[in-house]
C-alpha cells in the first residue's frame, strides 16, 4: 500500500518516549530511500528524509517528460506529502554534502551548513551522468536523471524542429532535424525511438514546412549490439524496431568529440544541433564521504547485510551501493531493485530493535524490460521473451505497479494512458526561453539561450 493510500494519520508519540528513539537518517528520495521510509511505517524510530529536491521522481518514465509524451507533474510527487502521514519522518530539503563517521554526523547544506546526527544511516544518493572523463560534454549534450534535464532535452528537441519550419539555409535545416544520441542501453534506445516518434509525428500533423522525412535520429553505441543487458534475440528484435522507426543505429562506434554543432565519430562527423547522453552513470559521492572502498563507477561495496564494512550502522543501497547477488554479479542499477533494497534495510532496522539479527540480502531478479516506441517492447523473465504490442502492455503495468507515493494505481494507470496514447498536447509546451539578438550555439546548441526551469 501507497503511503498516501493510508485513512488515518499516525498517532504523535509523549516527547520523553521519542527523545529516547533511535535517530534514522535517510539520504535520498529515490526508490531506495522512500522504500525504507515506508518499510518502518510505525516503527519506534525518528527519520529523518534528506533530499536536495522536494519531490520524488519515478525515473523510468523520465524519457517520456523529455519526449512531451507526459508532463513532469505526471511522474512526481512531493515527499512531504507522501510522507505525511508518518508523524515520526521528518523531512528536511536540502543537499548532503558530507558524513563524519567517527562522530555520526551528516552535513547538509540548506540556507546554511547544518549536521544532523544518526544512529542508524541509510545512503541512498543514486547516480549521476559520466562521460567517461570529458565533463566538458555536459554543455552540448545533457543526460537524463533529473526533472531538470528532462524539460531541457525537451525544449532542445522542440525549439529544433520550430527553427527549422522557418530556417532557409539547407545544411542549417538538415543540422537542426538530426538527433544524436549517445549510448544504447535501455535510456537510449527508449529516447531515440520516442524522439523518432515525436518529431515525425509532430512534423506530419503540426508543421507545415518541416517535412517527417527530414528527421534524423542516429543511436551511436561503443558495444557491437544494443540493449548488451538483454539475450541477444530480444536485442535483435529491439534494433529491428527501432530501424522501423526510421532509427540509424551505429554501433561498434565511439564517441570521440561533441560540440555545439554535433558529434565526432573518430574520423566522422555528424552535424547535429540536439545530442542526448545515454551512455555512463556515475555514482554519488558516497563512497568519498564515507572514506570507504569503491568500483571504478564509485559504487561503495557493501557486504551481505547492505552495510559499510566495520560499520554495522551504516546501510549503503541503490545506484550508490555494490552488492552481490547469490551468483556473485552486481545487483543491477534498477528501481526494483533499489526497492527491494529499501524494504530489506526497513526490515533489518526493525529486527536490530528487536534484538534480532537479520538474514543477509538476496536479491530477487524479476526481469528486464524497455520499450521501442509507443507500442512495442522487449520483457524477459528468465527463460520467458516477450516482445511486441503484449510487452508493451506488461511494460506499462508493472511501471504503474512500482509507482511510490502517488495517487490511486488505477486513476495513474487511466490517466497516463490516456496522456501517452494520445499524445497529450500541453505536454509539449516550450518554457523558460529568452530570445536574445544574436545566437548563442555555445548556450543551447540552436541559437537560444535558457533560463533554469
Amino acid at each position: 500500500m501507497s503511503m498516501t493510500d493510508r485513512a488515518a494519520d499516525t498517532p504523535a508519540e509523549p516527547a520523553g518516549q521519542r527523545a529516547s528513539r533511535p535517530r534514522v537518517v535517510v539520504i535520498g528520495a529515490g526508490f531506495g530511500g522512500l522504500s525504507t521510509v515506508q518499510s518502518l511505517h510505525g516503527a519506534p524510530v525518528d527519520i529523518t528524509l534528506v533530499d536536495q529536491r522536494n519531490h520524488h521522481l519515478f525515473q523510468p518514465l523520465l524519457y517520456q517528460v523529455a519526449t512531451a509524451g507526459l508532463s513532469p507533474a505526471d511522474i512526481a510527487a512531493p515527499i512531504r506529502a507522501i510522507t505525511r502521514h508518518d508523524r515520526n519522518v521528518e523531512v528536511l530539503l536540502g543537499e548532503a554534502t558530507g558524513i563524519d563517521v567517527a562522530r555520526r554526523l551528516v552535513s547538509v547544506l540548506d540556507t546554511a551548513v547544518r549536521t544532523v546526527p544518526y544512529d542508524i544511516l541509510v545512503v541512498a544518493t543514486g547516480a549521476r551522468h559520466s562521460y567517461f572523463g570529458h565533463e566538458e560534454w555536459a554543455r552540448f549534450a545533457p543526460g537524463l536523471k533529473t526533472v531538470e534535464d528532462a524539460t531541457l532535452i525537451r525544449r532542445r528537441i522542440l525549439l529544433a524542429v520550430e527553427r527549422a519550419e522557418t530556417e532557409t539555409d539547407a545544411e542549417e535545416y538538415r543540422r537542426l532535424l538530426t538527433f544524436v544520441v549517445g549510448g544504447a542501453g535501455p535510456t537510449g534506445v527508449e529516447m531515440a525511438g520516442a524522439i523518432s516518434e515525436l518529431v515525425r509525428g509532430i512534423a506530419a500533423s503540426d508543421f507545415r514546412r518541416v517535412s517527417p522525412k527530414s528527421a534524423r535520429i542516429v543511436l551511436v553505441e561503443a558495444g557491437p549490439r544494443p540493449l548488451a543487458a538483454f539475450p541477444p534475440d530480444l536485442a535483435a528484435y529491439a534494433g529491428r524496431a527501432l530501424q522501423n522507426l526510421g532509427v540509424e543505429i551505429r554501433l561498434g562506434t565511439a564517441v570521440t568529440g561533441i560540440d555545439a554543432g554535433g558529434v565526432q565519430l573518430g574520423t566522422e562527423r555528424i552535424e547535429a544541433r540536439t545530442v542526448i547522453w545515454a551512455a555512463g552513470v556515475q555514482a554519488s559521492k558516497a563512497a568519498e564521504w564515507l572514506g570507504a572502498a569503491h568500483d571504478r563507477a564509485g559504487r561503495v561495496k557493501v557486504t551481505d547485510h547492505l552495510t559499510l564494512p566495520d560499520h554495522p550502522e551504516i546501510y549503503v543501497i541503490g545506484d550508490t551501493a555494490l552488492a552481490l547477488d547469490t551468483n556473485g554479479r552486481p545487483v543491477p542499477d534498477l528501481a526494483p531493485a533499489a526497492k527491494e533494497a529499501g524494504q530489506y534495510v526497513g526490515r533489518s532496522i526493525r529486527a536490530g530493535l528487536r534484538g534480532r539479527a537479520a538474514k543477509p540480502f538476496r536479491y530477487r531478479h524479476y526481469g528486464d524490460l524497455a520499450t521501442i516506441g509507443r507500442n512495442r517492447a522487449i520483457i524477459e523473465f528468465g527463460r520467458l521473451h516477450i516482445r511486441g504490442f503484449l510487452a508493451w502492455v506488461l511494460w506499462g503495468i508493472a511501471h504503474i505497479f512500482f509507482l511510490i507515493g502517488f495517487r490511486n494505481r488505477v486513476v495513474v494507470m487511466v490517466d497516463w494512458l490516456w496522456s501517452y496514447v494520445w499524445f497529450r498536447g500541453n505536454a509539449r509546451l516550450i518554457t523558460n526561453v529568452e530570445r536574445h539578438d544574436q545566437d548563442e550555439p555555445g548556450q543551447d546548441g540552436i541559437g537560444l539561450a535558457e533560463n533554469a526551469e
